[in-house]
């Protein structure tokens, strides 16, 4: 026996001379045995170590035995632990019933017979060892299982020897085993069996034709043609199969079977076990989904960072790198309190705090900030944090925060689903009006009425800049689908006629999107959009004419394959661009170019290339590659 592979046996007497006894008894067993002299001393051990077994004293002072039983079962820990009794009086069956009440499993009369306290122990051991090798060990499953199957090949005896400790460790396990005799078609099930199914033992009959309705017809026919391209000569096999309960659930199995054959070679009885593995399968898919999401978000934070790189524009190299860290730290605030939430969202007035904190001096108050609580959805906060940044480092530079008097007023209020913030600065220098749109207007702009589908106003007074916003709360993309309405752009029954190379631009990343209309406006195309979510592109799609598109795949959780059929339909090129992996795009569009985020420019230069003229039409890149698109999509089976 391995020194790890021992179990914990607790021998609990006020007598030490009856503890030497018992550890000497059964000492020969190599396991852990670990005396205590009292009650109180019993439970300090337990709740230092876990015990495979509890040997108590009935008769005892403070607590007796049957006291203490009852206090360990309590326990939640201690729930499943074998404790068996040794008493030196006559037990009458009201004194077992009582003990067998508190969660005793046995009784050893007093004098011991050392045989029969180690045999008691010795299943009780062996019974938990089992349970901890399965717990610990669920990749060595099919090899158990496969030598348990082995075994009842090689005699029927050995199977009689070892029935008990099976079906103990098959239930432990969570398991059901069966058998099936061929020539009489009987099928025997223990209760794990039944229990996988979902059946009821005392009404449902097994029956081969029975079990074969609980199978998906597909994993039938896999294993149906297995067998018969097999012809039976294999000892053993195992498949996995999908098991479809009465109630409809769907339960994912491994079934593995080992043939029993007469002295003529014919197969006589099949024996084998089903594992229930559904948990496994869906922590397996929710790994996946996990791995899938954070290379999802890491891509399109890389994104959000090459947009704000390409897009910031400055007059030195040093105003440039101020303000893309400034711009990167107003994200990275968002992110971690994020984080924190676990991506659920972000509390309005920690990320105002966070915001602001570079700007607090001194004991005077220069930003006076106001609000209810206010919890933001994770894209809302995102924006928010640069929304703040953009506000506070214009009136750092040129506005109230930017000399010793200044003072900004930052409150927001909730009114009928809405949040509406309004930044208002005082004492600073004489505002002067822009005459263009900077970076930080336009990402405001953008975000806030495209993305949330909000509305905004700055009001450039000389006595200082008063900025006014209002966002809905609740989810964009899902209002937008039950008005039938995309926010923030009206409906229209007009078609706009064909202006240049006009390209459809999908994405929901405001300052993704604004880098691809940059970039695609310096290759000479017209962008249409960009749109964030699906009803606003499909409007689109409706009512402008357009020679290409580039669609993200996800918008806002919502999949943008519909949108993409649209398109199709027009006959119209289009690209994806995904911050996941190119191989989670439906299969129907497996012929459609994919960009992954962050994108760089050269992808869309590659792409979009400059259009030119051939027998009087406009013919792109796009164009030829639609052709490439119809012929393999025709193709496709």
């Amino acid at each position: 026996m391995m020194t790890d592979d021992k179990v914990n046996v607790l021998l609990v007497d006020d007598q030490p001379a009856k503890l030497l006894a018992y550890e000497v008894i059964l000492g020969e067993l190599g396991e852990n045995l670990i005396k205590a002299a009292s009650a109180r001393e019993a439970l300090e051990q337990l709740l230092k170590t876990d015990f495979a077994i509890v040997l108590i004293d009935v008769c005892m002072p403070e607590l007796d035995g049957f006291q203490l039983a009852a206090m360990i079962r309590d326990h939640p820990r201690f729930q499943k632990t074998a404790i068996i009794f040794i008493s030196a009086i006559h037990l009458s069956d009201v004194d077992r019933l009582r003990g067998y009440e508190m969660g005793a499993v046995d009784y050893v009369p007093v004098p011991v017979v050392p045989e029969v306290l180690r045999a008691k122990v010795k299943v009780f051991a062996e019974l938990h060892r089992k349970t901890r090798q399965l717990e610990r060990l669920n990749e060595e499953l099919e090899r158990r299982v496969a030598e348990r199957t082995a075994e009842l090949e090689a005699s029927h005896a050995r199977l009689l020897e070892s029935e008990r400790r099976r079906s103990l460790a098959l239930e432990a396990g969570q398991m059901g085993s069966w058998e099936l005799d061929v020539h009489t078609g009987e099928c025997r099930w223990d209760r794990g069996q039944y229990r996988i199914l979902g059946v009821d033992p005392d009404t449902f009959v097994p029956t081969i034709e029975n079990v074969r309705s609980f199978v998906h017809a597909d994993d039938l026919a896999r294993i149906q043609a297995r067998i018969k391209e097999d012809g039976g000569r294999q000892a053993s096999f195992q498949s996995e199969v999908r098991v479809l309960r009465p109630n409809g659930q769907v339960r994912w199995c491994i079934c593995a079977a080992a043939l029993t054959r007469n002295a003529h070679g014919q197969v006589v009885r099949i024996s084998g076990v089903t594992i229930d593995i559904t948990d496994l399968k869906e922590g397996e898919e929710r790994r996946t989904l996990l791995v899938r999401e954070v290379d999802h978000r890491a891509r399109n934070a890389l994104a959000v960072v090459q947009s704000i790189v390409r897009l910031t524009k400055a007059k030195t190299i040093e105003d440039y790198v101020v303000a893309v860290e400034g711009r990167i730290r107003a994200l990275s605030t968002a992110h971690a309190l994020l984080s924190g939430s676990r991506w659920e969202g972000a509390d309005l007035r920690g990320l105002v705090e966070e915001e602001i904190a570079p700007y607090r001096s001194g004991e005077s108050e220069r930003i006076i900030v106001q609000g209810p609580a206010v919890f933001l959805l994770p894209a809302t906060a995102q924006i928010l944090a640069l929304v703040l940044h953009e506000l506070a480092t214009n009136a750092a530079k040129y506005g109230a925060l930017s000399n010793a008097s200044g003072r900004v007023m930052l409150t927001w209020q909730l009114c009928e689903g809405s949040l509406v913030l309004s930044w208002q600065e005082m004492g600073g220098p004489a505002v002067v009006p822009p005459t263009s749109q900077g970076y930080g207007t336009r990402v405001i702009g953008a975000s806030v009425e495209r993305q949330m589908g909000g509305r905004m106003s700055f009001d450039w007074q000389s006595a200082g800049l008063t900025f006014t916003m209002t966002v809905p709360l609740r989810d964009r993309a899902k209002d937008a689908i039950e008005t039938g309405q995309p926010a923030g752009q009206k409906n229209g029954n007009g078609v706009r006629p064909l202006i240049g190379n006009r390209v459809l631009l999908v994405e929901d990343e405001v300052l993704v999107g604004m880098m691809m209309k940059d970039a695609l406006s310096d290759l000479g195309y017209e962008v249409v959009g960009p749109f964030s979510t699906v009803p606003e592109a499909r409007l689109a799609v409706f009512e402008d004419d357009f020679h290409a598109a580039i669609l993200d795949v996800n918008l806002h959780g919502e999949p943008v394959y519909p949108l993409a059929d649209l398109i199709t339909a027009r006959e119209v090129p289009f690209v994806f661009v995904t911050g996941y992996s190119a191989d989670g795009i439906d299969s129907r569009f497996a012929h459609v170019p994919v960009l992954q985020k962050p994108i760089e420019r050269r992808q869309l230069e590659q792409i979009f290339a400059r259009p030119c003229r051939a027998r009087g039409e406009s013919v792109s890149y796009l164009q030829t590659l639609f052709r490439s698109q119809k012929q393999s999509a025709s193709a496709a089976p």
